[in-house]
This record gives C-alpha cells, structure tokens and sequence, in this order.
C-alpha cells in the first residue's frame, strides 16, 4: 500500500518551483496567454502563444544562463520575414553599378583603401541574421543585471518558508528571464530590419570588416516621396555605405574598441532594485504586460552615475567622429550630384528623430544609437582636411592615440595648429606673455614692478 502522501516527499524545491510554474503558465493561476504572449513582444496568435510556452518550457528544463541567442534569432527572422520582398536581377545590377561608381568617387577624396570584396545585397532576413551576434553581444550585459537583480529581489521578498526554494530555483529563474529578454530583443532586432538602409546606418559595425551591405527594399522605401531619381538616391546611398565600410577596413582597432566601449558601459549599468521591489509585490499574473513595460520603457535602469556619464562622453564622441567622417568624405564624393545636398538633409533628420526599433533598443541596452554633437565633429573633420589635405586627415585613424579628442571637436584650431605646427591666438598670446616676461628678467627687472615702483611706501613694505 501506498503511502498517502506519495512520491511528492523526494521532491526537491526546485521542482516544487518548477510545477508551480508549469501551473501559473497553463493557466492555472489566472495567467491570460495572450497577455503573456503580448509581454514577450509576440503578435497575439494562436502559433505564437503556442511558441512562447514551448520556449518558457525549455527554459525551466534546460538551465541556461544569459540571452537565448538561438531564440532572439529566430524572433528576430519571424518579424523580418513579415512583409519582405525578394530583390530582383534588375535592381541587383542596379545597386552593383551603384557601388561600382560610388567606389571611383571616394578613391578621390579619401586616403584609405577600397574593399577587396564587392558590397552585397541583403534582404531583412539576411541582415538579422548577419548582425544579430554583435546585437546579443551588446544587450547581454543588460540582461545578466536585470536577472540577478530580479532572482535577488524576488529570493528576499518571498516568505521565509519559500526562501530556500528560491534559492534553489535562482539558475531557472535565470533561464526564464534569459528567453523572456531573448524575444523580446528579437523583435526589436526584427522591427529595424524594417528600417535600415544600409549596414552602416546604426553607426556601429554590425557587420564583418571591410563588408559593405545595403538593404534594397528599405532604400526604395527610403526614396519614396523624395521626388528624386531612384539611381541618384541609389548613389548617394553606396558612397555612404563604402565610407563607413572602408573607415573600419583601414582602422583596424576601431571595430573592437568601439564594440568594447559600449559592452564596458552596459555592465556599469545597474538595475533600479527598488522598482524591481514595486514589480515583485504588485504583480499580477494576469496582467504580465507590466514587466514588459518596465523592460521597454527603461524605468529599471536607474540614472547614470559620474563615472558612466563619463565613459558616455568618451563613446559618443567616438561615434560622432565615426560618423562625422564619413558625412565629410560623402560630401566631397558626390558634389557632381545634383540631389546630395537634398538626400543628405534626408538623412540628417532621419538620424535625428530616430525610429521606435532604435528607441526600444536604446532602453533595453540603456544607450541611444545616435550620436550627439555630430555637426561639431564634420566641421572639425573639415577644418582638417581643409588643412592637412585628404592623407593626412585620414592618417589620424591609423592608431586610436592619434584619434581627436571632445576637445579637438569643441576646438578644431587646436587639432589644426598641432597638425600644421602653427600656434593657435591663444597659445600665441601666452608665448608673447611669456617673451616678454623673460625680456624683463634679463633686463633686472620684477615682472610688475613697475607697478610696485608706483605705490606708496607704505604698501611695498
């Protein structure tokens, strides 16, 4: 005969937990499917409801840590594919005859070397699919703080009797919160595959080195209601693209130090424990949108710290260098084109309002794409070339201690000066202040003394 209470006794806490959950996601504990679903960022349909409770199934089994890479893949695929067309022959040879010119064109006005491959032509599935290593890389920092304050905040807010349960259950609540980011971070990722033109436009290298990439139907998009000539647009677009690809192609180190500054800033970043604290006591199963709220929104990252707003500082005046080239270099390349000034004021306010993907990333990762004080850094680039000439602007890549500084960008006659060998007024006037004290000197007198010299006895003693 059985015991009563069954073979429940050898259970451990952790699958006491993991029944509690299987319970809370079958409905069980008032849990709305399609609400979950919509918190995890998926469209509210049966498949995708279906998909969500496979994914948070295998991550109460499978003991994982950090992002699902292989599910923010797919997430980011499914939403890609949703209105994707193919690109035709036609407008292939197109944008090949494109970057063929736009190639001539930059040979003329930069000093770095054209790209040993052809660009390529990427469709919204193949551009997820290429840059979403460096997306999980970037967002992964984020997501690893967000789950141990979560795992930490719900161990101590649980009663006394659960206390040890939740802590046995910590890696699975790990697990969980690793394929909960995973989608959501898939769709932000599948959402600008919507929106980029090139695989520059983020500003950062999420492509290989040395690799130009350009998405088609989002240039035609990009195009619409210009009332400008497919094939100028289409030009511009490739000098652009062949800027920044060659910029990373020649400076070696840029690639690695950029993408190291912005992981180095995401693990300074601290979750907001008290809000986490709010999310924890106020709940409710059957309205989970909340915590995808507080995901999307950025309310549980906590205002920047003095340290951080400095290393802010520092990355975003590389990227405003990054870009600021490579608008000067665009510039230059396309004068014979009668539409660039109109295209580049395009995507000047393009960059400027952003997209809602950009902003959802920027709160997932707690740091905006676009970088700040980039009219500063073009006119500087400018003023260098206008200087130094195309070589010796260009050389000033070639090691990141030659880079200009935030006070080359806010100064550009001090980069000029150092570059040309000529003083800047201001160090002239402190070297005349100086020759003339030194004259002083050699002729027995105290600088000021004459002024000495006048005043009452009295005060020299």
């Amino acid at each position: 005969m059985a015991d009563a209470d069954g073979p429940g006794d050898d259970r451990s806490p952790e699958d006491e937990f993991r029944d509690m959950l299987r319970e809370i996601l079958s409905g069980g504990a008032g849990v709305d499917p399609a609400q979950l679903a919509g918190a995890a960022g998926l469209p509210n349909d049966p498949a995708s409801v279906a998909a969500l409770f496979s994914q948070l199934q295998q991550a109460m089994t499978s003991g994982g840590d950090g992002i699902n890479r292989d599910l923010a893949l797919q997430q980011g695929v499914a939403r890609a594919n949703q209105g994707q067309q193919d690109t035709d022959a036609a407008t292939r040879a197109a944008w090949a005859q494109a970057q063929h010119v736009a190639a001539l064109w930059l040979d003329e006005v930069v000093a770095v070397s054209s790209l040993t491959e052809p660009g390529v032509v990427l469709s919204r599935r193949r551009w997820v699919e290429q840059t979403m290593p460096v997306w999980t890389q970037l967002a992964e920092p984020v997501a690893s703080s967000i789950a141990d304050s979560l795992t930490k905040v719900m161990s101590e807010q649980a009663p006394e009797e659960l206390r040890g349960m939740m802590a046995g259950a910590s890696q699975m609540m790990r697990s969980i919160g690793g394929t909960l980011f995973a989608m959501q971070l898939g769709q932000v990722v599948g959402q600008l595959s919507a929106e980029v033109v090139t695989g520059g436009d983020v500003g950062i290298p999420l492509l290989e080195d040395g690799v130009a990439a350009v998405l088609p139907q989002n240039a035609a998009e990009f195009g619409d209601g210009l009332d400008i000539p497919d094939d100028q647009i289409q030009l511009y677009l490739a000098v652009r693209e062949l800027a920044h690809a060659r910029l990373f192609r020649h400076a070696r180190w840029l690639r690695l130090r950029l993408i190291s500054s912005i992981t180095d800033f995401a693990r300074g970043i601290r979750i907001d424990t008290e809000r986490i604290e709010e999310l924890a006591s106020d709940f409710d199963p059957s309205n989970p949108e909340a915590l995808r709220d507080a995901l999307v929104n950025g309310s549980l990252i906590p205002p920047k710290t003095e340290e951080q707003q400095v290393a802010l500082a520092r990355l975003e005046t590389m990227l405003a260098l990054i870009e600021g080239w490579v608008d000067v270099v665009t510039a230059r390349a396309t004068e014979r084109l009668p539409s660039s000034g109109a295209i580049a004021e395009t995507i000047r306010r393009r960059r400027a309002t952003g997209g809602p993907a950009e902003s959802a990333f920027g709160t997932l990762v707690g740091l905006e794409l676009r970088p700040r004080r980039l009219r500063e850094a073009a006119a500087m680039w400018s003023a260098v070339t206008d200087a130094v000439g195309v070589a010796g602007r260009d050389d000033l890549w070639s090691h990141p201690d030659l880079l200009p500084s935030s006070t080359d960008v806010d100064d550009p006659a001090r980069i000029v000066a150092r570059l040309t060998g000529e003083r800047t007024e201001e160090e002239a006037s402190e070297a005349d202040a100086f020759d003339q004290a030194l004259e002083a000197l050699l002729r027995g007198e105290t600088p000021g003394g004459d002024a000495d010299a006048d005043a009452p006895d009295d005060e020299r003693d």
